[in-house]
């Protein structure tokens, strides 16, 4: 069914097995052992840069990030890499321009950074909604894609069994979420980025081996094998369907670029290093690790267009989402020895990690910002409790268990309902949310003085209804052949991401509301944010550490 042994596939469920037992038992081991809110958020901070580093990486690079580039540069060759290049960039800008602001200004959660310089319940609700409705797709696509992989990699089929494999997986991503805490999930980053990394490395080496170490050879064995000669190598051919393929190129690749980066589960690491000195340090891991792995998904990307054809690859999944696996098979020729079957099982090891650990993290954002911003300082849903209230340390951390619980029930149900239709459109709306709501906000609370609590709520809510407003009339949702509903025409946006629309319009709600507010209150927002600048940007020490 999958054309890989079975010999391979019983290491795969061997080593599938141990590697679940084992990062169960890491999560138990080092998870919070008392009531501190402080060591289960942050792990105390106790990350050195190096393996807070690898952990940021690791969040960064999820599975959709592996699986969704990996086919988009084994289909459209050129766009591709540059879509894994700008993803690299993305991280790139969150190190020189949020990084060390970011950990300066928040404690535990992307609601803290916010509601660090305009405090309320307003603020706090409203970053918690948008974080919700960033994370979930992206938790869905994985959750949706990971009974497809395993069904692919093991040779079984039958819907119910995926639908086993997607409930089973969600379980164990929430237990490492609600037992391990921050620390716990940043052990599985870093196992996973280091497997990642260490396979995909030679993988990479063995595809170029296989054409004299040319790099040219590469490139003209994938034009051939792509069935789209010199086009392969040029820009457009992955939106040569639509009106405007460079401006869609343009659109897709800012939203990648400021989106990646922003979304919470990947800023939540910031908070985890214990100085600006050390954030940086952090991201110096993190960047190259990020860099490195560009060349790799894009060594095997081609690799597998060249060595086994366009053909074969959309056979097995017309989005390419199997390439990268694919190319990795290919990598060792048509006989297979024992070391080579054990080095493919530690390529599909990396990615069933990848998995686990991508959604546990996101779960992880997730239910702390439910915890910490809408029920420890927003205080929703506090019964007959005065609303003066404070939440003790272990109510919270309760909350926080309950809220990964209730998280992950409901992306393992959705999952469920999504698991037979495309899921790009998923990937694009949470990549599209980060561009248009939160890096606007981001970077306005973070830099602009006169930035006031209206303009931050006009952009929150208004680039998340815009990207909702548009993200429907994409043709990743209808009207192509790929899309979610194929049998559907309501397609009327001419580009396939919304960011060339909703990231100024993120960017203007945010000034409107700031001018709408007033003079004398931006004027006491310039007064205030200047009390705290140097503090914000050289990182001054806080009084809550």
């Amino acid at each position: 069914m999958t054309g890989f042994s079975s010999s391979a596939q019983a290491m795969s469920l061997v080593a599938f097995t141990a590697v679940a037992t084992v990062t169960l038992l890491l999560c138990v081991l080092t998870g919070p052992d008392r009531d501190d809110l402080d060591e289960f958020y942050t792990g105390y901070r106790s990350l050195s840069p190096m393996r807070n580093g690898l952990a940021i990486a690791g969040d960064y690079i999820s599975a959709a990030t592996v699986l969704a580039t990996g086919g988009i540069i084994a289909l459209a060759g050129y766009d591709g890499i540059v879509l894994a290049l700008s993803t690299a960039l993305s991280l790139v800008l969150l190190m020189f321009l949020l990084a060390e602001p970011l950990r300066n200004a928040g404690r535990f959660t992307m609601g803290d950074a916010l509601a660090r310089r305009m405090p309320g319940r307003a603020v706090r609700i409203t970053a918690c909604a948008t974080t919700l409705i960033a994370l979930l797709p992206l938790m869905l696509v994985q959750l949706a894609g990971s009974g497809d992989l395993l069904a692919y990699i093991l040779g079984f089929s039958g819907d119910s069994v995926k639908t086993g494999c997607v409930i089973g997986l969600g379980a164990l991503m929430i237990s490492y979420a609600a037992i391990g805490g921050m620390k716990g999930t940043a052990l599985i980053q870093i196992m996973k980025i280091v497997m990642l990394l260490g396979s995909g490395v030679v993988i990479a080496l063995l595809i170029l081996h296989r054409f004299d170490w040319n790099p040219g050879a590469l490139l003209d064995g994938a034009a051939r094998g792509s069935g789209a000669g010199e086009a392969f190598l040029q820009s457009g051919l992955q939106f040569s369907g639509g009106s405007n393929p460079r401006l869609d190129m343009i659109s897709s690749e800012l939203t990648v670029v400021l989106g990646g980066a922003c979304l919470p589960h990947v800023t939540m690491r910031m908070y985890t290093a214990r100085s600006a000195r050390q954030v940086r340090r952090s991201m110096s891991w993190a960047v190259p690790c990020v860099a490195l792995f560009v060349l790799i998904i894009s060594v095997i990307g081609l690799g597998a267009t060249a060595l086994i054809g366009r053909a074969t690859i959309t056979a097995a999944d017309p989005q390419g989402n199997t390439a990268y696996l694919l190319g990795s098979r290919a990598a060792f020729g048509t006989d297979v020895s024992t070391a080579e079957t054990l080095l493919f099982t530690t390529v599909t090891t990396a990615i069933f990690l990848t998995l686990l650990a991508s959604v546990a993290g996101m779960i992880l954002a997730c239910a702390n910002s439910l915890a910490h911003d809408l029920f420890a300082h927003a205080r929703v849903f506090r019964g007959n409790r005065r609303r003066t209230d404070e939440l003790s340390p272990r109510r919270e951390m309760l909350l926080a268990r309950v809220s990964a619980l209730a998280v992950g029930a409901v992306a393992i149900l959705l999952a469920t309902l999504v698991q037979h239709r495309g899921l790009q459109p998923l990937i694009t709306l949470s990549l599209c949310l980060g561009a248009s709501a939160l890096a606007p906000a981001l970077v306005y609370t973070l830099f602009w003085r006169r930035y006031t609590r209206t303009g931050l709520l006009a952009t929150l809510i208004g680039g998340t209804l815009t990207v909702l407003l548009l993200m429907p009339g994409t043709n990743l949702v209808s009207g192509s052949p790929g899309a979610a509903f194929p049998d559907s025409d309501f397609n009327w946006f001419p580009f396939t991401t919304t960011g060339l629309v909703s990231i100024p319009l993120g960017f203007a709600y945010g000034w409107l509301g700031t001018v709408a507010s007033g003079r004398r209150k931006a004027e006491e927002q310039r007064k205030q944010y200047e009390a705290v600048e140097g503090w914000i940007l050289a990182g001054g020490t806080r009084g809550d550490e």
